[in-house]
């Protein structure tokens, strides 16, 4: 960067802290560098720096924000994003931090656009399913508020007690139970957002079905905050389900439990969710919690079946795992017993973390592959010496292998520095990413794209995709201040 460039963008800079220090209340502008310092970077802890021209480091070095505006209304929104569109200052909009692929990370001069104060749940609507909320709301409040009527939100990611509805929506997060009830895309109905220069844009409506115009609603979510900032959305929800069962089965080996899960679709059931973890996953559960899971098999399979025929379903279910040759099966429709049986899936992450820094992965391939994909993982994990956890939502073929980059002060005969991990880590990603492809799936099932793998994003577009997105990018935001470096 040339001298005159970076007075350019301080003098920029300056003037947009004076204009928004003018324009919203004294409580809505953090700029203290001890407080915009946590904003610089989100729960995968990496950083905007770059290395090998696209991929970031994952850093605690580094320039931090500019400032921090706490929005609390799309008024808030509106103003922040036409003073920068005109100084063309980056900004970076923020739930609650909780991304795993560098989505919210900031920039040295960048503002954070924080909405995690606009957490209102502004309308539940029972008789048509549906809730009107603001981006800040958290996503296991909104599932509480509508239990209350007997219904829910049917997306649950794993962060559901600590994400945000807005920061689900931008990535189209997915969870436990999508295979079943879809992606966050599939409960989105409608969507306000503020357009990079300050435009607040309503998009789709109330109704279950509508198709006037271009699907608007579809497009901005997913976008990872590169399109506009979402400022209220429309949400579908869903009875609760009147009954659930719940299977537990272990395998030999991890082959094993992804052939019996691609088995059970090809028996046409369709569970609420099917979850996969393989032997390294339990032991750190062991580790963790005292437990014993990795004495029962190499692999868990954990299956719940919703809905007035839920234990028939279930039954099914084990009917199938058996012939799949589990060492154990077990089966129960108490919702306390239950939550014991899913609880390894609950402790998974805080376990894996307890062993060494997590890199999280996100890859997703068709159903009938899932096999083959835990094949090429476990041989790309053997032949760069990599720990690699894997986690899986089988149902739909989403797999989560975790990179572990060990603390001790060597790890694979390299030694770890706090500007990033392994080459040897980085290796291994990047060949999980070209199986994926290969297997006719995708870089990221769930998590976005973020910063992480946007060195491999013109893969698996294409020329004419990607040149496509980068258009439609530039009509949303014309001097490209939303989350530059983001998503395509």
């Amino acid at each position: 960067m040339t001298t005159s460039l970076t007075t350019e963008r301080a003098a920029a800079g300056a003037r947009l802290l004076g204009l928004l220090a003018r324009d919203l209340a004294p409580d809505r502008l953090t700029t203290d560098p001890a407080s915009t310092a946590a904003y610089a970077t989100d729960r995968s802890g990496t950083r905007r720096a770059e290395r090998n021209g696209d991929t970031p480091t994952r850093s605690c070095g580094g320039g931090e924000p500019l400032a921090v505006v706490h929005a609390e209304d799309a008024d808030d929104v509106r103003t922040t994003l036409r003073h920068a569109d005109a100084l063309r200052v980056p900004v970076v909009p923020r739930g609650a931090g909780t991304g795993l692929s560098g989505g919210a990370t900031a920039d040295e001069g960048s503002l954070v656009l924080d909405l995690a104060r606009m957490n209102r749940i502004l309308e539940i609507a029972p008789e048509d399913q549906l809730a009107v909320v603001e981006p800040g709301v958290i996503t296991a409040d909104l599932d509480r508020a509508a239990a209350a009527h007997g219904l829910r939100y049917a997306p649950d990611p794993a962060s559901a007690a600590i994400s945000t509805i807005g920061g689900n929506i931008a990535t189209n997060a997915g969870g436990l139970r999508c295979a079943k009830y879809g992606v966050t895309r599939d409960s989105v109905l409608g969507l306000e957002a503020v357009l990079a220069d300050g435009t607040l844009l309503r998009t789709g409506r109330r109704t279950v079905k509508g198709v006037t115009g271009y699907d608007l609603t579809a497009l901005l979510t997913g976008s990872e905050g590169t399109l506009g900032v979402i400022t209220s959305a429309t949400l579908r929800l869903r009875p609760v389900p009147v009954a659930t069962a719940t299977v537990a089965a272990y395998f030999g080996t991890l082959e094993a439990a992804a052939d019996a899960a691609t088995a059970i679709g090809a028996a046409r059931i369709v569970p609420a969710m099917a979850e996969l973890l393989d032997g390294p996953v339990l032991a750190a559960i062991d580790d963790a919690q005292g437990s014993d899971l990795r004495g029962q098999g190499e692999a868990l399979l954990l299956v719940q079946c919703d809905g007035a025929g839920a234990l028939a379903e279930a039954e099914e279910v084990v009917r199938v795992l058996r012939t799949a040759r589990a060492a154990s099966v077990q089966v129960t429709d108490d919702p306390v017993e239950a939550e014991a049986l899913l609880a390894a899936r609950r402790l998974a992450l805080p376990s894996i973390e307890r062993v060494g820094r997590p890199l999280i992965e996100d890859i997703a391939v068709p159903r009938s592959r899932l096999a083959a994909a835990v094949r090429e993982i476990e041989a790309i994990a053997a032949r760069h010496d990599v720990p690699v956890y894997t986690l899986a939502h089988a149902a739909d073929g989403n797999l989560h292998p975790i990179l572990v980059v060990d603390p001790s002060p060597t790890f694979g005969g390299e030694t770890p520095t706090l500007t990033g991990v392994p080459e040897a880590v980085w290796q291994a990603a990047g060949e999980i990413f070209a199986a994926a492809l290969r297997l006719g799936g995708t870089l990221t099932g769930e998590h976005g794209v973020g910063v992480l793998k946007r060195r491999w994003v013109a893969d698996e577009l294409g020329p004419e995709n990607h040149a496509l997105q980068r258009r439609l990018k530039a009509a949303f935001d014309p001097h490209g201040i939303l989350n530059p470096g983001k998503a395509i």
